[in-house]
């Protein structure tokens, strides 16, 4: 009896492995083949039809690099035009950075160019207060004397400053004389653009085109004490060029 199962259970064994090659065992012709340079496929969708086409990698694209923005533009030229400067101009630059060792030719014509914007506009506006910590005493004088002759006048200056075409260190030296410390004093020659109109108190023009943009040069010279604790420095003198 015993021998009589084992045979039938042998049989229905082996009809079960033969059911399962013939499904499994054969090939079909519609197995996918391993493709060792072919992009992972999405879980969904349809099949690709075979091709015998090897896909290779993409080739890696070097990142550009990035273009100099307009601020560092602006340092390389400032750096290039202090680079080329001689004679007394740069013995007296390398005299205020040997008595101030923060001092950086280069940031200092940036800083000269704000204050350039900032006293151009407060003086437009008659605003009195905002020059008086950027100028001497002598300077804010004569600028705070023009700006009381317009309000006795009722007239109004507007000026609108459309770029600063240049700045240029044209003068530098220590004065050692004026105390132990000595005195930085840095002059530039600013060439700008502006439009500038004067109008009575009814809106008349007076003086100026408001459509003519004007190019301008201007000398200013800053101070500044190498030892003071008051990083800024202080307009002393203004002229414009022969």
């Amino acid at each position: 009896m015993i021998v009589l199962e084992i045979l039938f259970f042998a049989v229905v064994a082996a009809f079960l492995g033969w059911k399962l090659y013939s499904v499994l065992g054969r090939r079909t012709g519609h197995e996918k083949r391993f493709d060792p340079f072919g992009q992972s496929e999405a879980p969904t969708g349809a099949a690709e039809p075979e091709s015998n086409v090897r896909r290779l990698p993409e080739p890696t694209r070097p990142v550009p690099e990035r273009a100099p923005d307009r601020g560092d533009r602006e340092r390389r030229k400032i750096e290039a035009a202090i680079a080329g400067l001689g004679g007394d101009i740069r013995r007296g630059l390398d005299e205020i950075r040997a008595a101030d060792a923060k001092f950086d030719p280069v940031d200092f014509v940036g800083g000269a160019r704000i204050a350039f914007e900032m006293i151009l506009n407060a003086f437009a506006q008659g605003d009195a207060k905002a020059l008086r910590p950027l100028l001497s005493d002598q300077v804010f004088a004569n600028f705070n004397g023009a700006i009381e002759e317009r309000n006795r006048n009722n007239q109004r200056l507007e000026t609108t400053l459309v770029g600063i075409l240049s700045a240029d260190i044209v003068g530098a030296a220590l004065d050692k004389t004026a105390d132990k410390s000595g005195e930085a004093r840095v002059t530039v020659k600013f060439v700008s653009q502006q439009i500038s109109v004067t109008k009575d108190s009814e809106g008349r023009i007076i003086e100026g085109d408001p459509n003519e943009v004007a190019n301008i040069a201007d000398i200013w010279t800053f101070q500044r004490a190498v030892k003071s604790r008051d990083p800024n420095w202080i307009l002393i003198a203004t002229e414009s060029p022969q």
